[in-house]
C-alpha cells in the first residue's frame, strides 16, 4: 500500500488525489492553490475548522462534510453529520464515525465531533480526527490507509497510537497532528518504530 496520491500540509491537513476527486480533510494554514472536491472537517476547533482556508479551496461545485457546530462557521455547500451517519457524494461513500477523549475535556464524546471513514477509487481510508483509543475503533472494518493522531496532550500519545493502530490494523498507518500546535516528527517516528513487522507506517514530509 502506497501514499503517492497523498500529500500532507501539516497538522491534520491532507489532500488525497483520486482519478476524479479530490478530498481534503481539516484545512488549516494553507498556501496550496489546488482546489477541493470534497472537504472534511471533524470538528469545529480553529486548527480544524477554519473558514478562511476553507474558502481557499472552494469552486462552484465543492462539497463539505462537517461536524453539525461547523455548519454555522462554514461558506459554502455543507452537509453537517453526526457519528453513525453516512453520505454518497461524488461517488464517494463517506461514514462519520466516532472520535473523542477520555480522561481529559478537550474533545467531549458528548459534542459528537467527527473521524471519518471514507472510500475513494477501492481505498477505504480512515481519518481519525482528533480522539484517543476509543472503544469504536474496534469496529472499523477493511481499512486500508488510517490517518492517526500521536502528539499527545489533546489527542493519543504515540503509544496509545500504536494500540488503536493494532486494533484497526490498517494495511497502512499515516501519523498527524505533531509538528504544528503540538508534538513533534520524535512522536511519528515513535509510532513508527513500535509498529515495525506489525502495520507499515509511512511518515510523510509536510509541505
Amino acid at each position: 500500500m502506497t501514499a503517492e496520491n497523498i500529500i500532507w500540509y501539516g497538522h491534520d491537513t491532507f489532500e488525497i488525489r483520486g482519478k476524479n476527486v479530490n478530498i481534503f480533510t481539516d484545512p488549516f494554514q494553507l498556501t496550496t492553490k489546488s482546489k477541493a472536491d470534497i472537504i472534511l472537517v471533524t470538528h469545529s476547533h480553529y486548527d480544524h475548522c477554519s473558514p478562511e482556508d476553507i474558502d481557499k479551496l472552494l469552486k462552484n461545485d465543492t462539497a463539505i462534510v462537517a461536524s453539525q457546530d461547523c455548519k454555522s462557521k462554514i461558506n459554502g455547500n455543507v452537509t453537517g453529520m453526526t457519528p453513525g451517519d453516512s453520505v454518497e457524494i461524488k461517488g464517494v461513500n463517506i461514514e462519520a464515525v466516532h472520535a473523542y477523549n477520555i480522561g481529559k475535556d478537550f474533545h467531549p464524546k458528548e459534542n459528537q465531533w467527527l473521524g471519518f471513514v471514507f472510500e475513494l477509487d477501492g481505498t477505504r481510508y480512515y481519518l481519525a480526527g482528533d480522539t484517543d483509543f476509543i472503544p469504536e475503533m474496534k469496529n472499523l472494518k477493511d481499512i486500508d490507509i488510517a490517518f492517526i493522531p500521536v502528539s499527545g496532550t489533546y489527542v493519543m500519545t504515540a503509544e496509545e497510537a500504536v494500540e488503536a493502530t493494532l486494533a484497526i490494523n490498517p494495511k497502512l498507518a499515516i501519523p498527524m497532528h505533531f509538528g504544528a500546535i503540538v508534538g513533534s516528527e520524535s512522536d511519528a517516528t515513535l509510532f513508527k518504530n513500535k509498529l515495525e513487522g506489525k502495520v507499515q507506517v509511512k511518515i510523510l514530509d509536510s509541505v
